[in-house]
């Protein structure tokens, strides 16, 4: 069987026509998909979040409040928010996007030229690498409609060359480093090959929920890469380079990896891998009591969702029911499950879902989660407790 390569002029070229043919379903329509019915009432969840603690605080802001999820879109002032080095303060008089690097015709454009390109929506569910997987951190995650221009076109416009490897996205906010006795002032930046930068999913996003992006998600412009962790959607974009090698920045290389312990000969070896694509996860978020009975309902994201099981005081999975017709692989999708034999006393409530590959969930034993030694790419199955009167 002939093998055929694609080249990286291939992808440009093949990422440019994909562009120019495609439209996305604006699917804000579905913004109140699961709202309490008359009579039902919210049993809170038994275990708590830990409160930030002071070096966090500066970082984590906002978080999603899963008892209190009962909207498909996530509405902006409830969308969590996440800063390493802290919202810059950004001059909009003087504002302006760089592309620049291994391309053939560098270009510099302002906001108002940005918005003068086609314009095009995506709903994505954006969930912080870190989401659940530190005492604090349950509510990294939100799913809003963006607005942006495409990216390849832009990049195909100022003609990436044959040498370029990679592509940089720079935000605003700067913060200091020390490495070693050297310290350096650098800012968040994240990288992804070029073909991946191609994708036409990408957007330079200007919109949030149908209005300008606020300080707090990345005014004037950032990248939205829709199946990405959000450590990939870079916010206060102010420039694009292309570049021939692998991009070592502080968020690439050396935060943001997850470090596993596997056993090899019987020998204990430790494996690095940089976080990127959002990985298969669901969660409960909330058991509502009415109508005689309880339901429990949660979501469920980070690629194309088969189904979901939920299993209550380790007892047998049992398949829920996922809302119809909403959203893509790209976003969240709700899902319930009746429980109208709960007894009274603490339970536990455990979801997993599955894609259509087949594959599942992991479990706390599994060991892509079980050997992992950093907080990062946090999706095994979760576990809540709760107490029915």
């Amino acid at each position: 069987m002939e093998r055929r390569v694609t080249s990286r002029r291939d992808a440009l070229r093949a990422g440019a026509a994909v562009v120019a043919g495609l439209a996305f379903l604006r699917l804000d329509r579905l913004v109140d998909a699961a709202p309490l019915q008359p009579g039902e009432e919210v049993v809170p969840w038994l275990d708590r979040p830990a409160e930030v603690p002071p070096p966090a605080q500066s970082i984590i802001g906002q978080q999603l409040v899963w008892e209190e999820l009962d909207a498909w879109i996530t509405p902006t002032d409830k969308f969590f928010t996440i800063a390493h080095f802290g919202p810059p303060t950004i001059d909009m008089a003087s504002w302006n996007l760089d592309v620049t690097g291994l391309v053939k015709q560098s270009m510099t454009l302002t906001l108002d030229q940005i918005k003068a390109r086609p314009r095009q929506e995506v709903t994505f569910t954006i969930e912080c690498s870190g989401n659940t997987g530190l005492p604090f951190f349950w509510g990294g995650i939100g799913n809003a409609t963006w607005a942006g221009t495409p990216l390849a076109p832009l990049l195909q416009e100022a003609g990436v060359l044959d040498s370029g490897k990679e592509v940089v996205f720079y935000g605003t906010d700067v913060g200091k480093e020390k490495i070693r006795d050297l310290e350096i002032s650098q800012p968040m930046a994240r990288s992804m090959s070029v073909a991946d930068a191609m994708n036409p999913q990408n957007l330079l996003c200007y919109e949030m929920n149908g209005a300008p992006l606020d300080a707090g998600h990345g005014a004037p412009l950032r990248l939205i890469a829709p199946g990405w962790y959000g450590v990939a959607n870079v916010k206060w974009l102010d420039r694009i380079e292309v570049i021939d090698t692998r991009f070592a920045g502080h968020f690439m290389a050396r935060d943001y990896v997850t470090i596993r312990e596997e056993t090899r000969d019987g020998k204990p070896v430790f494996t690095e891998t940089l976080v990127g694509k959002a990985l298969l996860k669901s969660a409960p978020a909330r058991v509502v009591k009415g109508g005689g009975g309880y339901k429990i309902t949660g979501a469920a994201w980070g690629g194309s969702v088969a189904k979901v099981e939920v299993s209550v005081d380790g007892g047998p999975w049992m398949e829920a029911t996922i809302d119809e017709g909403m959203g893509s692989d790209f976003t969240w999708k709700f899902w319930s499950l009746p429980w109208p034999n709960a007894t009274p006393g603490e339970h536990t409530v455990t979801s997993r879902a599955t894609d259509t590959a087949g594959k599942v969930q992991p479990a706390p034993t599994d060991p892509s989660i079980a050997t992992k030694k950093t907080y990062w790419e946090s999706n095994g199955q979760i576990t809540r407790k709760v107490s029915i009167a």
